[in-house]
């Protein structure tokens, strides 16, 4: 590749430098997550198996790094007006808590299906919830003309360079602390942390593989892989609400692109994300909701098959125990 072409495809790209300064914005306000060696797996494989816990964050996932990251970057008068997003729940619950940090306001969009503990968290943070429809069309619809009637700065939840960047320091964290990883696998809804784990590994760990894993309902990105750019599902639905966009961001196949052959797709099924969650939550001792066990489900249902050390990365914890019995029950567990 010649250096006019390496430009041009890496044009208005989020760069390795703008990660870091991401992850310096993040000190005092994100969990530098750990790898947590999970034995069970790694005796599976013949490989170090690591999970990443992303459950550990204040708002019990990882969309803190990309909305903080994000708000904090406005401009002060613009962010001072307050910010809107739209979301199925944990992006929501992280603009809330960037606001609160800040003293701005924050309204959330959430689909009417959200479920009531990621409700409970955008309240708990000072976010105003306004409900609209059940698909990210409807929520996208709704804020913008809220945000156009209200003067309030819009948050995307992964389209947008500063979240990737934001999203992009666990993959920082991922190469400093693995140097030698092998295997990432990453769940997908639509794709802001996969671009930006991708980004970052590949300036740091540029051998590395990077799997999405996607609920079958809802196979997004692996129909942009094989379209060569994103594709509108007409519908989704899955156990794990939140990986139900029907499209990912045309910035976030950018950098998925730029990625080439390094970066995969695989789906689960709904069964093996229900298994996972239930493990994780009572033999692994994590609390993890359903669109975070994706990725494990991918593990132990044998659909990855990790050759060098590997890690899975955990995007989220908020889950009402009473769904885990329900999800134990429901397999005899």
């Amino acid at each position: 590749m010649t250096p006019s072409t390496a430009s041009t495809r890496d044009a208005g790209l989020v760069s390795l430098e703008a990660i870091r300064e991401a992850a310096r914005g993040l000190e005092g306000v994100a969990v530098r997550t750990p790898l947590v060696p999970v034995p069970a797996l790694a005796e599976r494989f013949g490989v170090p198996v690591f999970l990443k816990p992303e459950n550990r964050q204040p708002v019990g996932a990882f969309k803190v790094r990309g909305a903080w990251t994000a708000v904090r970057r406005l401009p002060e008068a613009e962010r001072a007006r307050g910010v809107i997003t739209y979301s199925s729940g944990n992006h929501g619950q992280a603009v809330a808590f960037a606001a609160r940090r800040l003293g701005i306001r924050a309204v959330i969009v959430m689909p009417e299906t959200a479920p009531p503990t990621k409700v409970a968290g955008v309240k708990r943070w000072g976010g105003e919830p306004v409900f609209a429809g059940t698909t990210s069309e409807d929520r996208y619809a709704k804020a913008m003309d809220l945000a156009k009637a209200e003067g309030l700065a819009v948050v995307p939840p992964f389209d947008h360079p500063d979240v990737i960047a934001g999203q992009g320091t666990a993959g920082l964290e991922i190469a400093e602390d693995l140097p030698n990883v092998a295997h990432v696998l990453v769940p997908v809804g639509g794709g802001g942390l996969i671009a930006g784990i991708a980004t970052a590994l590949g300036a740091l760990a540029p051998d590395a593989r990077i799997t999405a894993v996607e609920p079958e309902g809802a196979r997004k990105l692996g129909a942009a892989l094989e379209a060569g750019k994103p594709v509108r599902l007409e519908r989704s639905a899955s156990l794990a609400d939140g990986l139900l966009p029907l499209s990912v961001g045309a910035l976030v196949f950018r950098h998925l692109a730029a990625r080439g052959p390094r970066v995969d797709a695989v789906t689960v099924t709904d069964e093996s994300i229900a298994e996972a969650t239930v493990w994780l939550n009572r033999e692994v001792e994590s609390p993890v909701e359903t669109s975070g066990a994706a990725t494990a489900a991918a593990l132990r249902s044998g659909v990855v098959t990790p050759t060098g050390p590997t890690v899975f990365v955990v995007s989220g914890g908020n889950i009402d125990p009473a769904q885990v019995e329900q999800l134990a029950a429901e397999r005899g567990a």
